[in-house]
């Protein structure tokens, strides 16, 4: 036989992964990653097949039960799957959907109309990825079971007996910690959005989540269905109308359905689903839509002499100002881009979705005059705030901005031109930013110091901002411009770090920093480079060392330690005394920023080995939207409401934001 050799190749090493192995072996092709994002697609792969039954009738309610011993039950009283003998397998076919690849009920056999379901590999590739499932079908009465162990049959499938239930499909499985190695615990919270938006997206289906491990449980049952989610999404807004536009339309194999109401905010909230698929690249759905608005809305206003003759007609931003909608289109063959489903590609959505809001959209204008002079007014308020904007950006944001020609003044540049190696910080107060100018490293750590509290961007649009120096400098020095000048490749820092006092007036600045991140420059928020500093609150002074403290509870740890190593030694001491007087130290606590000097600060806080940053992280991004709206908007009562939910809170790092 020939001595196989570093270079040589043939057959031999060739690997033919067969079943489930392909699965195991590269999980990230199949549920996009192995961390708590794919932990969580998991569930929703099954629990889509549940929703898949609803949509098409068959189902009323879909149950999830968190175990306590670390597994997952998703249960519902759709039809089942099939038990029958597979003719290709030969296997029972509740077997083969959940042991072989490209399986399933959604690929034009007549099983599904609709489904969310496009490569047929969920419920198999759940079973690969888990130590052990457990499927459950209820057919005709009669309980059907099988049991995997990490994609393979542990327990064959068998006929168990009668039962009280008819129908339904109940999935029990436990993620495997080999495949999974950041975590397998699942979050309650996510279970309760999911299930939240799938009652939403489903009108009339019941839906319900129970944690054994704390005991908590919700549910949700919606009639107006996307109308009831509209609603949801403009809690805390002035609304334009308390009636929210809504049309569901059949056009030939496809259903479009259609929620809108304008709110007094100044962002646009626009949800394309497909399926019940949230597909946050749009597509041809989310295409149609907004140019049909844009036109029914221009017509709407040339024909009731609402633009005048001369005037530009509104653009798609104008109209989209305040605009909340849902689009939710419902179709046979969807075509997703790549198993992640973030974009719609049908191209004959498109048509469908303008044929549906042409018609419908342009009957409620008609009926509905007031509301109709209320929108295009809004539209015409925003065209003239962006091209007073844009004048406001052309004399600030002038030739070589980006490249470091047109950079505020009183931005410390470092000196580094790599943005992955750069950071700034922005300061509050003079103070503090010369202790920070002084003892940072200049060759990586910029610093912009802010004066006093920044505009709120929640209330304002672009021409106010620029008419704040504030606001001004922090868009030149970043490099990634702002509005339709926007672009995140100019992005100078890949850290821009908020440094502010570790007090009330400090946390109210960092909010207002962070609604204008938010709301303007969402991109750099969501790309990860948002991080708050937190500067500690005491020194532990033991003569000529110090140690620093971040919270109370760190501060006695410190005393804590300083004592047992005492009393370790033999030192007296009185036990009725304070911690302070026992450890034989001093503590200082620090008011702000501004009492630290250039060493302090930068061992405590800047120093990349030592400091605390806490990264600023989007993962729901409604619930983003409704705290900044809560805290930054004009409605005070949800303002207070939230204060004293949280009152107990005084740690940024446990409020849920």
């Amino acid at each position: 036989m020939a001595k196989q050799t570093a270079d040589s190749y043939d057959g031999s090493q060739i690997q033919v992964l067969e079943g489930l192995e392909p699965v195991r072996k590269r999980p990230g092709m199949y549920i996009g990653s192995t961390g708590y994002d794919g932990v969580h697609h998991l569930i929703k792969e099954i629990a889509d097949n549940s929703i898949d039954e609803a949509i098409a009738g068959h189902a009323t309610r879909v149950d999830v039960r968190i175990l306590g011993d670390g597994g997952i039950t998703i249960s519902d009283d759709g039809r089942g799957i099939p038990v029958d003998k597979h003719p290709k397998t030969g296997l029972s076919t509740l077997e083969t959907v959940l042991t072989v690849l490209h399986a399933g009920g959604k690929f034009g056999g007549g099983g599904y109309k609709v489904s969310s379901g496009l490569h047929g590999v969920g419920s198999s590739v759940v079973n690969a990825l888990s130590t052990h499932m457990i499927a459950e079908v209820v057919q005709k009465g009669q309980l059907y079971r099988v049991e995997f162990e990490r994609g393979g049959i542990k327990v064959p499938f068998k006929k168990v007996g009668k039962t009280d239930r008819q129908t339904g499909t109940t999935i029990t499985f436990y993620p495997d910690p080999t495949i999974f190695k950041e975590t397998v615990e699942f979050d309650y919270k996510w279970v309760v959005n999911y299930l939240r938006h799938q009652s939403y997206l489903t009108k009339g289906i019941y839906t319900a989540v129970y944690d054994e491990r704390s005991g908590e449980r919700q549910a949700f049952y919606f009639e107006g269905g996307i109308q009831s989610y509209v609603k949801h999404l403009n809690i805390g807004k002035d609304v334009v109308s308390s009636e929210i536009f809504y049309v569901e339309k059949q056009v030939e194999d496809s259903m479009v359905e259609i929620a809108v109401q304008y709110n007094d905010t100044f962002v646009e909230t626009v949800k394309p689903f497909a399926n019940n698929v949230l597909t946050p690249d749009g597509g041809t759905h989310l295409v149609g839509f907004r140019a049909a608005l844009t036109r029914v809305i221009n017509d709407y206003a040339r024909k009731n002499s609402l633009l005048k003759e001369k005037e530009d007609n509104l653009t798609g931003d104008d109209i989209r100002e305040g605009l909340t909608a849902i689009i939710l289109v419902k179709l046979p063959d969807p075509q997703f881009e790549g198993q992640t489903k973030n974009k719609l590609g049908n191209p004959e959505v498109r048509r469908y979705v303008e044929q549906v809001m042409n018609e419908y959209f342009s009957y409620y204008l008609e009926e509905n005059p007031d509301v109709a002079k209320k929108i295009v007014g809004k539209a015409l308020l925003a065209a003239r705030a962006r091209k007073a904007a844009r004048a406001a950006r052309d004399n600030v944001l002038r030739k070589g901005a980006l490249d470091g020609m047109g950079l505020p003044g009183k931005l410390w540049d470092c000196s580094s031109k790599s943005p992955s190696d750069s950071e700034i910080y922005i300061v509050e107060g003079n103070s503090a930013a010369g202790s920070a100018k002084e003892g940072r490293d200049n060759k990586t750590q910029a610093i912009l110091p802010l004066r006093g509290k920044v505009l709120n961007t929640e209330r304002a649009r672009l021409d106010k901002m620029f008419a704040n120096k504030e606001i001004v400098a922090m868009i030149q020095a970043f490099g990634v411009g702002i509005g339709d000048s926007f672009d995140i490749d100019g992005l100078r820092y890949h850290k821009i770090i908020i440094m502010t006092d570790a007090d009330v007036d400090g946390s109210h600045i960092a909010t207002l920093l962070l609604t204008f991140f938010y709301r303007y420059m969402k991109e750099v928020v969501e790309g990860g480079y948002i991080y708050l500093a937190k500067p500690p609150l005491y020194s532990v002074n033991r003569g000529q060392k110090k140690t620093y403290a971040y919270d109370d509870a760190e501060r006695d740890r410190i005393l804590d330690e300083i004592i047992a190593g005492r009393k370790a030694k033999g030192i007296a001491m009185d036990d009725g005394e304070d911690r302070i007087k026992q450890a034989g130290v001093t503590v200082s606590r620090f008011k702000g920023l501004g009492e630290m000097d250039a060493e302090q600060l930068w061992d405590t806080t800047m120093n990349p080995e030592n400091r605390v940053l806490i990264k600023v992280k989007v993962e729901e991004a409604e619930q983003a939207d409704a705290v900044f709206t809560k805290l930054m908007g004009d409605e005070v009562s949800l303002r207070k409401s939230f204060i004293q939910a949280g009152a107990k809170k005084i740690d940024l790092e446990e409020l849920d934001i």
